[in-house]
C-alpha cells in the first residue's frame, strides 16, 4: 500500500508540470472563411524574420511578428485571485506579455482577455515602458510584476507587459498574448524570461522543457498537445533522442549540415544555422534555398506567391531530409503539405538566415529544450 500511494504521488506531481496546448483554429482559416484573407494579407504581410532582429530590440522594443498560422496555444494565470489568458509557448521570444484594461484603443483589444492589476492583491507596477514591434505595426504597455501560475506551477514575482494599444491584426489572433522561452541574453528590458525564474525558484527537478505538437487538431476540452517543464515523457516519441549541442545561446539555435531530396543537397550547401522556434508556424530560409526545395517537390506559385502544390501529388511527393548533427530528419509530403479550401500548399517559405524550424517541422519531432547541457533533443513523435 505504501508503494502505491508514492507511485500515485509522484504521477500527480509529474501531471502537475505539462500544459496542454490547444491546436485551434487560426487566423488564416477565420479569415479565409469570411473571405477577408487577402485582404488581410495585403494590409498586413506576414515578415517571419523581424522578431530575429536583433537591432530592433533596443530602447524597450521588444520583436515579434504576426504569423497567422499559429494554432497551437495554452491556458496560464496572472494575479491573486488568478486572470487567465491563452498564450503562445514560443522558444523563438524570450518576454512575457499579456493585454491589459489599459487597452481599448481597437477592435484587437476588445477581442482578447486582458488583465486587470486591480484586481489582483499581487501586482506590483513599473515605471518602465515596452514596445512590441512587428513587421506591419507595434503595441505598447508597461511592465509589471505579478504571481503567475502555468502548468500547476505558481512562479512568485514574474515581470511581463501589459499592452496600452495593440496592433489592428491581432483582432484575428486567437491567442491573448505569448510567454517567450528563449534566453535572457535576448529579453527585452532585462526582464528575467518565465523558465529562467522557474529554475531559479527551485520549481522544476531538471533544467529543461519538452515540447510535442499533435499532428491533429484539437480542442480545448479535449487538447493533447503539450508544453511539459522539467520532464522528458517517452510517451511522446518512439526511438531515442539525438542530441544536438546550441550553437548560441540566444534562441534555440543550432547547425544544421545540409538538406536533401532524393540524396541530392538542395539547400544549405556547406552547412548553415537554424533557431527551433515553437512560435512560427512553417520552416523558413533563404529565398534561392526554400525556392529550389518547392521546386523539387512541384510547386506552382499561383498569383500572390503561395507555394501551391496538386493535392493528388501528395502521396507521390519526396522526402524533404534535414540532416543535423550528423544524423537525417525526414519530413513527409504528409508533414509539409497543408489543405484548405480545396487547394495545397507547401509548409516551406522564403524569409532570410538564419533558417527556422518552426511547427511544420516540430509536429514530426518530440523536442527536448536543454539549459543545463546547451541542447536540443530530437526524436520522431508519436
Amino acid at each position: 500500500m505504501k508503494w502505491v500511494f508514492v507511485l500515485g504521488a509522484l504521477v500527480a506531481f509529474s501531471e502537475c508540470f505539462r500544459v496542454p496546448l490547444i491546436r485551434g483554429k487560426t487566423a488564416r482559416q477565420t479569415l479565409q472563411e469570411k473571405g477577408l484573407w487577402e485582404e488581410y494579407r495585403k494590409k498586413f504581410p506576414y515578415q517571419p524574420m523581424v522578431k530575429f532582429q536583433h537591432t530592433l530590440r533596443l530602447n524597450g522594443v521588444e520583436t515579434m511578428t504576426n504569423d497567422a498560422d499559429i494554432s497551437y496555444y495554452g491556458i496560464i494565470s496572472l494575479g491573486t485571485p488568478p486572470q487567465s489568458f491563452r498564450v503562445i509557448f514560443d522558444t523563438g521570444s524570450s518576454n512575457l506579455w499579456v493585454p491589459s484594461v489599459y487597452c481599448t484603443s481597437s477592435s484587437a483589444c476588445k477581442n482578447h482577455r486582458k488583465f486587470n492589476p486591480d484586481a489582483s492583491r499581487t501586482f506590483t507596477s513599473t515605471s518602465k515602458p515596452v514596445q512590441i514591434y512587428y513587421g506591419t505595426g507595434s503595441m505598447t504597455g508597461i511592465l509589471g510584476y505579478d504571481t503567475l501560475e502555468v502548468a500547476g506551477i505558481t512562479v512568485s514575482n514574474q515581470i511581463f507587459g501589459l499592452t496600452k494599444t495593440e496592433g489592428l491584426f491581432m483582432e484575428f489572433m486567437p491567442w491573448d498574448g505569448i510567454l517567450g522561452l528563449a534566453f535572457p541574453s535576448i529579453s527585452e528590458a532585462g526582464a528575467t524570461p518565465v523558465f529562467d525564474n522557474m529554475m531559479d525558484q527551485g520549481l522544476v527537478s531538471q533544467q529543461l522543457f519538452s515540447v510535442y505538437l499533435n499532428r491533429k487538431a484539437d480542442t480545448e476540452t479535449e487538447p493533447s498537445s503539450v508544453v511539459i517543464f522539467g520532464e522528458i515523457d517517452p510517451q511522446y516519441y518512439t526511438g531515442s533522442l539525438s542530441w544536438v549541442p546550441l550553437s548560441a545561446e540566444t534562441y534555440w539555435q543550432i547547425k544544421m549540415d545540409s538538406v536533401t531530396i532524393n540524396g541530392d543537397v538542395v539547400a544549405c550547401a556547406g552547412g548553415c544555422q537554424a533557431i527551433v522556434d515553437t512560435g512560427t508556424s512553417l520552416v523558413i530560409g533563404p529565398y534561392n534555398d526554400i525556392q529550389n526545395i518547392n521546386g523539387w517537390v512541384g510547386v506552382n506559385a499561383d498569383k500572390y506567391g503561395n507555394p501551391v502544390v496538386s493535392c493528388g501529388n501528395i502521396m507521390s511527393m519526396p522526402e524533404v531530409v534535414f540532416h543535423i548533427n550528423g544524423q537525417p530528419f525526414v519530413l513527409p509530403a504528409t508533414a509539409f503539405v497543408s489543405q484548405a479550401h480545396n487547394r495545397c500548399t507547401t509548409g516551406f517559405m522564403p524569409g532570410g538566415e538564419p533558417w527556422i524550424l518552426g511547427d511544420v517541422f516540430l509536429r514530426e519531432y518530440y523536442t527536448v529544450f536543454d539549459r543545463k547541457s546547451k541542447m536540443v533533443g530530437f526524436a520522431p513523435a508519436v
